[in-house]
């Protein structure tokens, strides 16, 4: 048996939903009525989330979404609470559907208790459903307004479909965005028979089994004096609300959203580039969570950003029809000697190149991705299909595999217990 859990995409899903973002820029007026619904969405979903805590804590009475829905109601008629009544209902009650949800992922384990949202941290946001905004003849007009948004259509939507859900936010930088979801049949990309091991890294962001390495742009790196700079310059400014205040906020949220726009510019044209090019992408399975840990390496580990290329390249597989499989975080694929399957005993970090006893020298992440490769096409072959990760040993950090202490070489030549 071969290690590792295996995340299998199958054909290609031919009818989805897919979003599709926009940047707009509102008149004075519609910005000044979406930061009040942004205010009061998130004021609604605070007494919603404390209203249905206390229930609980005193009384063990279970609060579900009708409920909440009824004190929606009963709060506009309040003189306190008013001005609720000032705001589209729609996404009002889509923040009480939306609290709901956080509750099912919290029952079913996967996620920890919701939390309250904070008006300086949370993201600002408002969705809208069919029955809150307007879309006709390429203009897209929200309830409560009367103009429709200066919309920068930089990509037409599918031919012929009508989005479902508009969800409009500004981002730390004092960015306007509108996403829309909308209907969509992905284009089939060419049929291929290749496929490719990923071994991620922060040198290089990934190496591939082709012998192929990618580098690192390091994005957050390049702009980290200026970053720098800019929070110095917010740390000095007097606390509270002041304009000043704000001002330097908001060059802090720019300089973060140029790092963030360019590493997922990046993300997005690597995750595209493979999943066009192979039919099955093998990759590790890396508690990013967990590596954070590392004082050394979290900021490096952060701006490579794996999770979100992993997620990436998931749901792109998806898409199209290709197969994204992940090999278990256990599986010494540094260690492994690719051309003869001897295990080494130790691969510090710092070994870059080294040579098996049968005479063949590897470079420690080529080598890696092949190995991951083998392993990914192996647990494809014996149909082993998903399996249940294995919780990190002792405590240990769930750093790369290469790091595991030297005793433990379950993998590629053991039987799973």
């Amino acid at each position: 048996m071969i290690c590792g859990a295996a995340s299998l995409w199958g054909v290609a899903t031919t009818h989805m939903k897919r979003g599709y973002r926009y940047r707009f820029y509102p008149t004075d007026a519609q910005a000044a009525e979406l930061s009040r619904t942004f205010g009061c969405v998130r004021k609604v979903y605070n007494m919603a989330l404390q209203a249905r805590t206390e229930a609980w804590t005193l009384r063990r009475e279970r609060v579900d979404y009708n409920a909440t829905s009824a004190m929606l109601t009963a709060w506009k008629k309040t003189e306190e609470l008013a001005y609720l009544s000032e705001v589209s209902s729609v996404p009002l009650q889509q923040t009480l559907r939306h609290l709901q949800g956080a509750f099912g992922s919290f029952w079913a384990g996967r996620t920890k208790y919701p939390t309250f949202k904070s008006r300086k941290r949370s993201r600002k946001s408002a969705e809208y459903t069919t029955s809150g905004f307007r879309f006709r003849d390429g203009g897209l007009t929200l309830a409560k307004m009367a103009q429709p948004l200066a919309v920068v259509w930089s990509r037409p939507l599918p031919d012929g479909a009508a989005p479902t859900t508009v969800t409009v936010s500004q981002d730390a930088a004092g960015r306007w965005f509108v996403s829309l979801l909308c209907d969509d049949r992905p284009t089939m990309p060419t049929p291929v028979s290749r496929a490719v091991g990923v071994d991620a890294g922060i040198t290089s962001l990934m190496t591939l089994s082709t012998g192929e390495k990618i580098t690192n742009p390091r994005h957050e790196r390049k702009d980290r004096e200026r970053l720098a700079r800019a929070q110095r310059d917010l740390a000095r400014k007097a606390g509270g609300e002041g304009a000043n205040r704000a001002k330097a906020r908001l060059k802090v949220g720019r300089v973060h959203a140029r790092i963030a726009d360019r590493r997922r510019d990046f993300l997005h044209k690597l995750t595209t580039r493979l999943v066009r090019e192979n039919q099955t992408i093998v990759i590790e399975d890396l508690t990013v969570r967990n590596m954070l840990k590392n004082r050394k390496l979290a900021r490096a580990i952060s701006d490579a950003s794996w999770s979100e290329m992993r997620s990436m390249l998931e749901y792109k597989a998806h898409w199209y029809g290709r197969e994204v499989i992940t090999v278990d975080r256990w599986f010494p694929s540094s260690r492994l000697c690719s051309a003869c399957g001897t295990l080494q005993d130790r691969m510090p970090l710092n070994v870059r190149e080294w040579t098996c006893g049968c005479g063949r020298t590897h470079d420690r992440d080529v080598n890696a991705a092949i190995n991951i490769l083998a392993a990914g096409l192996a647990v494809t072959a014996c149909g082993d299909g998903v399996r249940p990760q294995r919780s990190t040993p002792g405590g240990q950090s769930s750093m790369k595999q290469e790091v595991v202490p030297a005793p433990r070489t379950r993998g590629v030549s053991q039987p799973r217990g």
